[in-house]
């Protein structure tokens, strides 16, 4: 049987291609999971700041970090999930010293849809000096911080083709990153509830200084997926986290 030379150079060519990319998929996806012998995994790659966290190390936690701000995770049967990747700071300057923070995302997100437990899909930090924990919840399953009893609502405001409510929440003796202490809780959930699009971060932090919510120095800029005694997925195919 004659053979095309043509068809035998463009064989290899694609095989080369291929090769190529699975190489780049395999060099930059690193995969983390809970151990009975430590319940937390922290780290840098490609620039971006990643921790997954798994409260008692019960049922199965994993991250996978791929390229850039990439990640993704899985949470079965567990306590209380922590998956996030962002930019870290040196707590040395305030958000504004910094410059005007903005991410564009794409997650696939599934969590359970069992009415047992709860998740969050957020952008999510931390301050210092003074300590605060911030949430912007995009989207959430089952309860939100908003049905706490001593959660205040503090006011509403439109950003990024939503309405979202700002609580703040205060944690007694609670885990920080600075120990088991007493902290608030900074929140701007969405009432259109998605799992893609824009955000202009600086302007929740802006809005939460005009609602006297104050931050401190800078310690992280992450986005998060969480889930308290429940199970579920996520992937993000886009994230970026920019500072202008």
């Amino acid at each position: 049987m004659k053979i095309n030379k043509f068809n035998k150079v463009k064989k290899a060519f694609f095989s080369v291609i291929l090769f190529f990319i699975c190489s780049t998929t395999t060099f930059y996806s690193q995969v983390f999971c809970i151990n009975k012998t430590s319940d937390q995994v922290q780290g840098e790659l490609d620039g971006y700041r990643y921790e997954l966290w798994n409260q008692n190390s019960e049922g199965t936690a994993c991250m996978t970090l791929g390229k850039g701000a990439l990640f993704s995770g899985e949470w079965i049967d567990i306590h209380n999930y922590l998956a996030r990747r962002g930019l870290s700071f040196d707590q040395t300057q305030e958000h504004q010293e910094i410059g005007s923070f903005f991410t564009t995302y794409n997650c696939e997100y599934n969590p359970s849809s069992a009415k047992k437990g709860n998740s969050y899909l957020s952008v999510y930090g931390w301050t210092t000096n003074p300590l605060t924990e911030f949430y912007i919840l995009e989207d959430w399953r089952n309860w939100i911080p908003s049905m706490d009893k001593n959660a205040v609502l503090k006011g509403s405001f439109y950003a990024d083709g939503s309405i979202y409510d700002v609580y703040e929440c205060v944690r007694v003796n609670q885990p920080s990153i600075v120990g088991v202490t007493t902290f608030p809780q900074y929140f701007s959930i969405r009432r259109d509830r998605r799992n893609s699009g824009d955000i202009d971060i600086s302007k929740h932090f802006n809005k939460w200084k005009s609602l006297g919510l104050l931050m401190g120095k800078m310690y992280e800029v992450s986005f998060v997926v969480e889930g308290y005694k429940s199970s579920g997925s996520f992937n993000f195919k886009q994230l970026e986290i920019v500072v202008k």
